[in-house]
């Protein structure tokens, strides 16, 4: 059996206020010809389907477009909700969904009950665990500790007690959680979701041992913990720490025993990411980063003083600049600037404030501007009592 294991589609997702939905649905196209090209028999989707609990129309609209598609396609789907999904909402009307081919899989209490698929060599068991939230399933399932290890171990007792009753058959468990062998293992991103319960979220790769593979989501960088443990990581970035990683999906093959490989298969980049920095002047004139020109930019300043105008001078050559930071070499980093105030204007008070984070004093423009600014925000002394409000009439 050939399996196409991706996860956290996040449909609906802009990237710093840039929407995403078009190339989330050139990814949808991609998916459907790498079933048909690599003749895949079953793909997986290991949560995070949307981004939020209430998406968007057009979010709904594409995922709509991407199961209708994949349910006329070669491959039967298995589909799990992740800590970013409605498990309800995703879930609505599955049981009829099922007859489709598309098994969408969001609710706790089932996680011990496989879909059967066959192939030549047999029966392959697909276990589909949604996200499990320690706090929801602690109680009805008597969990002796609050922890996403102890959920995930629960559900994975299920797995094994209803997998003991069919000999032979092989096993692909689906699973949305930070999972690794040692803390040092996996790093995640900043697009991802603290889900750690009292400080822990950690789980041990061991929970899935014996399973012919586990497809997990929620990391959104690819990684490989165990031969048959594996994330396949988000199919775009959604954000600049994920500007070196490459994105894409498993090509999983089961053979009779179990696992024989696993080839990844990389996404298309519909605009690359680039993380500069350097003197504003260093990044105009550069030629080394005129690959850059088209990408997606995190630009950092070194200059000493805060060149004026830097984010429009720097999208004359990068249009799509969307983060600026400073950073001086050799300055020393300063918070909020604490000014003496006692004795002194609020033009002078503003005036340091200027000069101490900047680190170069305002122009005569700029102290004009900011006098008019401080005398529009002052109070009053000459303003007509009668003619404030506080008179009735």
């Amino acid at each position: 059996m050939r399996i196409l294991h991706t996860s956290d589609w996040h449909l609906g997702r802009s990237f710093h206020r840039e929407g995403m939905l078009g190339h989330q649905a050139a990814y949808v196209d991609h998916l459907l010809a790498v079933v048909e090209e690599e003749h895949v028999d079953l793909v997986v989707v290991a949560g995070d389907v949307y981004d939020r609990a209430l998406p968007h129309v057009d979010a709904v609209r594409l995922a709509d477009e991407a199961l209708a598609r994949l349910a006329g396609s070669r491959a039967k789907v298995v589909l799990t909700s992740g800590n970013h999904d409605s498990a309800q909402r995703l879930g609505f009307s599955s049981r009829l969904i099922d007859a489709a081919g598309v098994h969408i899989r969001t609710d706790a209490a089932g996680v011990g009950t496989p879909i059967l698929l066959e192939d030549d060599h047999g029966t392959v068991a697909v276990y589909g665990l949604p996200y499990l939230d320690p706090d929801a399933v602690r109680e009805p399932w008597g969990l002796p500790v609050r922890s996403h290890e102890a959920a995930l171990t629960a559900a994975m007792g299920r797995v094994r007690a209803d997998l003991a009753t069919r000999a032979g058959a092989r096993s692909v468990v689906l699973a949305h959680a930070f999972v690794a062998g040692a803390p040092d293992q996996v790093r995640p991103s900043d697009s991802e979701r603290d889900i750690s319960v009292g400080g822990v979220s950690l789980v041990p790769t061991s929970v899935f041992d014996g399973v012919d593979y586990a497809a997990l989501g929620h990391l959104h960088g690819r990684h490989t913990l165990t031969e048959s443990v594996r994330y396949s990581g988000s199919p775009l970035a959604y954000s600049f720490s994920e500007a070196t990683q490459v994105k894409g999906s498993w090509l999983v093959d089961l053979g009779a025993h179990g696992l024989d490989s696993a080839t990844f298969v990389e996404a298309p980049v519909p605009r690359p990411l680039a993380r500069l920095r350097g003197t504003l002047e260093e990044l105009l004139a550069d030629p080394r980063h005129t690959v850059h020109e088209r990408s997606w930019v995190q630009a950092t300043l070194t200059d000493a003083v805060r060149p004026l105008q830097a984010m429009d001078r720097l999208r004359r050559r990068f249009p799509h600049t969307l983060v600026l930071g400073f950073e001086p070499v050799g300055a020393r980093p300063v918070g909020v600037p604490a000014a003496r105030v006692s004795g002194r204007s609020d033009h002078a008070i503003a005036l340091e404030f200027v000069e101490q984070l900047r680190g170069a004093p305002a122009t005569e423009a700029e102290s004009a501007l900011l006098l008019t600014a401080v005398d529009a925000c002052c109070e009053d002394p000459d303003v007509d009592v009668l003619l404030s409000g506080t008179v009735d009439g």
